[in-house]
Order: structure tokens, then sequence, then C-alpha cells
């Protein structure tokens, strides 16, 4: 069996050597630099567990050597470090960074790579890019390109009507990074919490909102060829006017770790979430103008006999998935991949994949 190693014994970190773990396929090894949270998780035999400072390229190197892959489920901010120890160790690289100054340094580090680098294989970045990719490719002319993306709690009970089902980190450098989009045909940088709209679904309604990181290499992909092209999270109404409150009125935009702080003592983890996937693309089709949509819902369920939350399954099935393609000769072996040529109907019929079947079936209507 192949080998892989994934870096952050968090949430999402052990739910990718849970999933990895439970397909019988692959030995894995998990790295952290907090002998604690190691000790602390509760893995199966036969799991290797490494200790070491992940932002030191050259110790985490050699703690790499003679693994097929590396899973980055580790902060943003250690991006790159990783990436640099990553290809030091001859191996193939996958991460779920939704940054999109670490993705472009990753991308210049596997101009010469051994292995193959595919950063942002989450859900969004990650599936969403290929879901809309797969649809625009059956458009003549394409108009618009809206991704939607949710991790909700499926019971709020606060006023920012949230609750934290993974990085706090991630979440606050969503909503304070800029955001890219193509507006009427141009490359925008446009502000996270703007861009507010309303819409309902099944007689639920929500909001979406600008977020940063969301949108990959899309822009660049879709450039000359889409009218507007757009990324935007889900939350329930009311969400991006408090946090507006708390990012500029209150300063906290310039102070992050206090508002991460903040966020994680006030705001409960739930367990109890679900993730809305919701793209819809539009264009001319034989003469014909005509939209194209994508719904989906997973909710949490057990991994391996352990509850997950919707996000930890959403994002680990992600990864995983094209961590397995990449084993299978699926994708390319060497460079930089980016998500949106990976193929919807391989990455679907993948048994990581099949995660995303969720509770209820994938709604595609055109």
């Amino acid at each position: 069996m192949r080998k892989i190693a994934v870096i952050g014994a968090g949430k999402i970190g052990s739910a990718i050597v849970d999933m990895l773990l439970a397909s019988g396929a692959y030995q894995v090894a998990v790295v952290d630099r907090d002998q604690g949270r190691l000790e602390a998780l509760r893995l199966g035999a036969g799991v290797d567990r490494i200790c070491v400072d992940v932002s030191d390229p050259k110790a985490l190197a050699e703690s790499l050597r003679g693994v097929f892959a590396v899973i980055s489920a580790a902060p943003y901010q250690l991006t790159v470090p990783i990436a640099q120890a990553v290809k030091a160790a001859g191996a193939h690289y996958l991460d779920l960074t939704e940054d999109v100054a670490s993705t472009r340094e990753v991308r210049a580090l596997a101009q010469d790579a051994a292995g193959a680098f595919i950063p942002q294989c989450g859900l969004a970045p990650g599936f969403i890019s290929i879901v809309a990719s797969d649809l625009a490719r059956g458009f003549d002319e394409l108009h618009e390109v809206r991704l939607r993306v949710g991790a909700l709690p499926r019971y709020p009970t606060n006023g920012l009507n949230y609750n934290l089902t993974w990085s706090t980190e991630g979440v606050i450098n969503e909503y304070c990074e800029p955001c890219e989009a193509i507006v009427q045909g141009r490359r925008q940088e446009v502000a996270a919490l703007e861009g507010l709209e309303e819409f309902a679904l099944d007689g639920v309604t929500y909001e979406a909102f600008n977020t940063s990181g969301g949108l990959g290499s899309l822009c660049e992909t879709l450039a000359g060829k889409v009218r507007n092209l757009n990324y935007r999270t889900i939350r329930y109404p009311g969400h991006a006017a408090i946090m507006r409150t708390l990012l500029d009125d209150l300063g906290l935009r310039r102070r992050r770790d206090l508002l991460k702080d903040i966020l994680e003592h006030a705001v409960p983890t739930t367990m109890q979430d679900v993730v809305i996937v919701f793209v819809t693309v539009s264009g001319m089709k034989s003469g014909a103008l005509m939209q194209d949509t994508y719904l989906n819902r997973i909710y949490a369920q057990p991994v391996a006999g352990t509850l997950k939350s919707a996000i930890q399954i959403t994002t680990a099935a992600s990864v995983c998935a094209v961590a397995d393609m990449l084993a299978q000769g699926d994708l390319p072996q060497q460079g930089f991949l980016r998500q949106e040529d990976i193929p919807l109907d391989r990455f679907l019929a993948n048994p990581f994949g099949r995660w995303y079947a969720g509770s209820d079936q994938a709604l595609r209507t055109a």
C-alpha cells in the first residue's frame, strides 16, 4: 500500500486520516507540531504519529522521505513551508488552502517539482470548481457562472446565525482578503462581505456575499470566455451585517487574533451541520439562452463509526478523492494541476467522491 502523510491533526486533518484508514487502501502518517494533539487522536494500529515543526521545511522534509503523497490540512499561513518540504522530499503535494497568495507560491514551486502539486483540493475551492467547469463545458457561449457554497448549522440559535464548523482562522481570512471575480468580461478584485444577495431554496431564505479564495484558479481559466463569474458564501440572513460591524466598526479586521479568540470563546462548535453546493451557469446552447444548475446538500453522518460534520466529510472526501485519482493514474503525475482540470464524472465515481451523493440526490437540470 502507498503511504500518505496528513499534516495537521485538527478537525479536518483527523477526518482525512479516518477516511483514508477506512478505505483500507493506504498506509497513513499524521504529522503535527503539537505532541498532545497527536496523542489525543483515536486511531487504529499502524498509523505513524510524527511530531515535527511543520514550519521548518528542512526538518519536515526529512520526516516525509518515502511517502507517496502529502496532504496539508494545516493553517493557510503554513502552506508555503509545507509545500517547500514536500518538494524537497520528492512526493506529491495536495492542500486545502483558500489563500490566494499562498496558492501562487505553490504554483511557482510546482514548475520543477518531481511530483504533482495540486492545491485547493477542498470544498471551495476544490469540488465547487470541478462542478462549475463541468457545467460550463456544455455551453457554446458563457454568460454567467455563479458559485455558492455554505457550511451552515442546521439549528442556529445565536445572533450570528452561525456555529463554528471548521478553521476559525480560515473563516476570518475569507471575510478579510480581496476576492477575485469577472465583471462584464473584466477580471477584478472585489471586497469581501460585499455583493450581498438573498435567495430561497425549498422555502428557506439564505444570504450570500463575496468571500476570498473560493474560485481557486477559475478566474484565470475562464478569463475572456465568460461575461460574469463570482463566488459567494452562503449564510443565514443577518450574518454579513454583524461581521461587518465586528471587522470594520470595531476594528477587528486589524486584530484578527483577538477576533479568533472572541469567536472561539463565544460561538459554539456544532456537528449538526449541512453543506450546500449551488452552482448556476447560463449562456447559449445551440442558439438558445439556457441555464444549467447543480444543487447538492450533504449532512453530518458517521465515518468509520464516528460522527463527522458535513464540512469535515466534504473537505476530506474531496482531497482524498483527488489523492486516490492520482494514485490510480487518473491524473497527471507531475506539475501544477488546477481543480477544473479534474473530470467531474471520474471524481464522483471515485470511492471517496461518492460521499458527495449526500442524503439528497444532486440535482442537475438543463
